[in-house]
């Protein structure tokens, strides 16, 4: 039995085996594959998709309101009084004669016709208000696209920037214990002071916190992504990608107009206020007389036995004109709130558009801001590398303090610093401009 129960364990294990790879394989991630994973993973988003099946479903409600509608029903009389009718006596000097008449049975089976003729137009307006919606609801799903898109764009470079501060605090560190390599040496030698190797150690070691939070916020910013992507937190990725300037200028009046016809949140604006328009043509048409046929045919007997011939049956075709009276004044306080929708619509769609404009100018100026950064940090980067290279010779030559080396070093991590911040605050800007003008991300979700 011990070697049959190894057996099963060692077959068990070999056919898991290309599971357990496949689950522990590493992910190879580019930022269009990202952008695919959210579309096709991120709760969010899909619960956001969903809600166009449920305006579907509202459009095949209101063409369901044109068809004609038929009802089954069956009753069985538990109890029943009879009618009793007096009549009189032929006979003179007689009583009264009492008769018992049943116009019930114990059992009825009925169906029940109904054909809508004419509606007063409402049928249509809820016909055209569920086909608006429908649509309202696609630009409602293209917005939350828009946002899923930058905000995998803006972890992903994120991701990049986390990855460039760990590799500037690994340079940095590296140049720190190069130069207390070369102090130590100086000074075995004496040719540097105790204070310049005890000052070169503290700056070594000041460097090596940094190295960890730098270490940290990349495995945070990684988590981010996996979270936006839908991915198991374990799961192993490799993301590739650059931190690169892309050349673009920006047109403000173009690019504003874009903006104000391809904001999927003005879409939704235009397609809700036609949907108030028909809501008060439906609430205006509440007052117009409607007309209907029906129709019903019954089936009833006293006893539940179809093999007797005890069973009888009668139908009726009514033409029904329904011509609406007084109904408390309900109709014209639903066109007044109606009236009062479109008016609200109105004022938010004029502040609408001043948001869009506001976050088409606020993109571009930080477009420029940061292009500015760059050109300004890259021939910094250039200046302050050339710093750290003339410091460390010079030093080496009793030129130079220790200080002189220390705070060129420092220089040179800022400016990368601050070269990798502007080029991250470029194309981030890029991406904020996509999606300030109501465009951006326009490949297919699944390769």
């Amino acid at each position: 039995m011990k070697k049959v129960r190894e057996t099963v364990v060692i077959l068990a294990l070999i056919l898991a085996w290309p599971w357990i790879s496949y689950s522990q394989e590493k992910m190879t991630l580019t930022l269009d594959e990202c952008i695919r994973l959210a579309l096709r993973q991120n709760p969010f988003y899909l619960s956001e998709k969903t809600k166009e099946e449920d305006a579907g479903y509202r459009v095949k409600e209101a063409i369901s309101n044109f068809f004609p509608t038929l009802n089954a029903q069956g009753t069985n009389v538990l109890d029943k009084k009879v009618f009793t009718v007096e009549l009189p006596s032929f006979i003179p000097g007689q009583p009264p004669q009492r008769y018992k008449i049943d116009f019930t049975r114990n059992y009825q089976f009925s169906l029940a016709l109904s054909v809508p003729l004419f509606t007063g137009g409402r049928l249509i307006s809820g016909l055209k208000q569920a086909n608006l919606n429908l649509a309202a609801t696609q630009e409602t799903i293209r917005q939350s696209r828009q946002e899923t898109v930058f905000n995998v764009k803006k972890a992903f470079y994120g991701y990049l920037l986390a990855k460039k501060f760990v590799d500037v605090s690994e340079e940095a560190l590296g140049l720190a214990e190069k130069h207390l390599k070369n102090v130590k040496n100086l000074y075995d030698v004496g040719m540097a002071s105790k204070f310049d190797l005890l000052r070169s150690q503290v700056q070594a070691a000041n460097l090596k916190p940094q190295l960890i939070r730098a270490k940290n916020g990349l495995s945070l910013a990684e988590l981010g992504l996996k979270n936006l992507l839908g991915l198991d937190l374990n799961q192993a990725v490799d993301i590739k990608g650059e931190l690169n300037y892309q050349a673009f200028e920006a047109n403000l009046d173009a690019n504003m107009a874009q903006a104000l016809v391809s904001r999927p949140e003005l879409i939704q604006l235009n397609y809700q206020k036609q949907m108030a328009a028909e809501m008060l043509k439906m609430a205006r048409a509440a007052s117009i007389p409607t007309l209907a046929v029906g129709g019903a045919y019954n089936y009833w007997s006293n006893e539940f036995n179809f093999k007797r011939n005890n069973w009888e049956s009668y139908y009726a075709v009514n033409l029904v004109l329904s011509i609406p009276v007084f109904n408390g004044f309900s109709n014209s306080a639903k066109v007044g709130e109606t009236k009062a929708m479109i008016k609200q619509l109105e004022y938010s769609r004029k502040g609408l558009m001043a948001v869009v404009k506001l976050e088409v100018q606020q993109a571009i100026l930080n477009l420029q801001q940061a292009k500015e950064s760059i050109l300004s940090q890259e021939k910094n980067v250039e200046e302050a590398q050339e710093a750290v290279r003339i410091a460390e010779l010079n030093y080496s030559e009793g030129l130079a303090t220790n200080l002189d080396v220390s705070a060129a070093q420092v220089a040179l991590s800022q400016a990368k610093t601050n070269y990798s911040q502007a080029l991250y605050d470029y194309v981030t800007g890029l991406a904020q401009l996509e999606k300030a003008m109501g465009v951006g991300w326009d490949k297919d979700e699944v390769k």
